[in-house]
């Protein structure tokens, strides 16, 4: 059958399934606690968020210790990282303001719409290369999973006020919308790498697609613009106070998701254009989507990165071959630079701009959360090899960009403070990042 992604709470087996192990449970609140207290005095450091929770859940699960017994299999994980996805998708759209983008960041803009499709396109050529064994499909399967990119494993680039505020906001917005729009490209590439082993005839898979590709913006659409009003309504009225605010905000990103699903659509493509009509449709300023991103979503995504360094590095690892790394070291460099390089020809900005805007494109969140929730549940040939190879890149990216996020952002401060009046400088309006906060050290024109 064509992929879908389907709502697990309602396929739980208990009487096949084992609970989580309570000391399990026990060391991740543990960690969750130790890092709380810390956590501003790691603020400016190398050492990110994401790297401590994949270290930590890589020395405390099967890869380590195996102190912490974490299944990446289990219904429970899997309910998490499907919450995680709906609103990663929904608030990252939500937060952008298509308008000001419009308006002011064509770089973006150019990123998104160019050198994302040419970024897909010089995977999927490597992969071949690299991958004799490969389908064009899976090669283009393996292209797309790598290539949202997630702005919070350089937290210190799009928070530096060193750092021209029309780049920082250049990464943001990227990471912001990428993910939303590489998604159909990845559900069509896995339904396509596995369609050979499939029984479906060719008319099923077509207007399976068409299904997905269809009914879920339009469940997206409608349920983001009711939530809007809805919403807009209750704060007008003082209905609604601002905790539930944000509980209405988790409500609709769940309800684009499942009514897509319950008609045929694509549950994550619904809630990532509920979210962008929802944000772009509120007249109220949207301060509770923010204090949710900084509260409940780090909690989900930092609970990802932990499961990704309990379950699926170990995994990721024990299929790991010369090629594989190989691959990863391009992702995060050739098949990434060149093709935002040649997007931004034209734009006036200098070249160490384009070789740190091009270096800048991490991947984690979403490249995770989609090898959980899609590539594990498609019939594809390479399966094993397309989850090592991501895996290895999220994990060299996770260590890299971590370690080099602040330095590199100081250094290129100051080469952009020398640079006098230039394109970088220009001044654009702010947008908030995933973690709530807000980068603008310019006034809005």
């Amino acid at each position: 059958m064509p992929y879908s992604s389907g709502w697990r709470f309602a396929v739980v087996n208990n009487n096949e399934e084992q609970p989580i192990d309570l000391s399990s449970i026990a060391i991740v609140g543990g960690l969750f606690l130790a890092y709380a207290l810390v956590s501003g005095r790691l603020e400016g450091t190398v050492l990110t968020a994401p790297m401590i929770f994949v270290a930590f859940g890589f020395l405390a699960g099967s890869g380590g210790l195996g102190i912490a017994k974490i299944d990446v299999g289990h219904s429970a994980i899997h309910v998490i990282a499907e919450l995680t996805l709906i609103l990663v998708l929904f608030t990252d759209a939500a937060r952008i303001d298509l308008d000001r983008v419009r308006r002011d960041h064509n770089l973006p803009v150019r990123m998104l719409l160019i050198g994302l499709p040419l970024a897909i396109a010089a995977g999927t050529f490597v992969a071949l290369a690299l991958f004799p064994a490969f389908s064009l499909w899976e090669a283009a399967l393996l292209a797309a999973l790598l290539a949202p990119t997630d702005a919070a494993l350089g937290q210190a680039v799009v928070s530096a006020k060193a750092v021209p505020l029309r780049i920082r906001q250049s990464i943001n917005i990227e990471s912001g919308l990428n993910d939303g729009i590489a998604l159909p490209a990845v559900l069509l590439f896995a339904a396509l790498a596995g369609a050979a082993h499939s029984t479906n005839e060719a008319g099923d898979w077509l207007r399976f697609g068409l299904l997905q590709v269809t009914l879920g913006p339009l469940v997206g659409a409608v349920i983001g613009y009711a939530g809007a009003r809805l919403l807009d309504t209750a704060a007008e009225r003082a209905w609604a106070t601002t905790a539930f605010q944000g509980i209405g905000i988790l409500s609709i990103s769940v309800l684009a998701y499942v009514l897509a699903e319950m008609v045929g659509g694509n549950g994550f493509i619904s809630a990532f254009v509920g979210g962008l009509v929802f944000g772009n449709c509120l007249r109220h300023p949207c301060t509770y989507l923010f204090e949710f991103m900084e509260s409940e979503g780090q909690l989900f995504m930092l609970i990802t990165f932990l499961v990704f360094g309990a379950s699926l590095l170990p995994e990721g690892l024990a299929h790991v071959d010369v090629e594989f790394v190989v691959y990863a070291v391009l992702s995060l460099t050739a098949i990434r630079m060149i093709p935002i390089a040649l997007s931004l020809l034209g734009s006036g900005i200098r070249l160490p701009t384009h070789l740190f805007v091009g270096w800048f494109g991490p991947r984690g969140l979403a490249s995770i959360l989609f090898v959980l929730l899609i590539l594990e549940e498609a019939e594809i040939p390479h399966r094993a090899e397309i989850l090592s190879i991501t895996v290895i890149t999220v994990a060299l990216s996770v260590v890299l960009h971590g370690v080099t996020a602040a330095p590199l952002a100081n250094a290129y401060g100051r080469l952009a403070a020398q640079m006098g009046e230039c394109e970088e400088g220009k001044p654009v309006s702010d947008m908030p990042l995933r973690e709530g906060m807000t980068t603008n050290n310019n006034p809005e024109p």
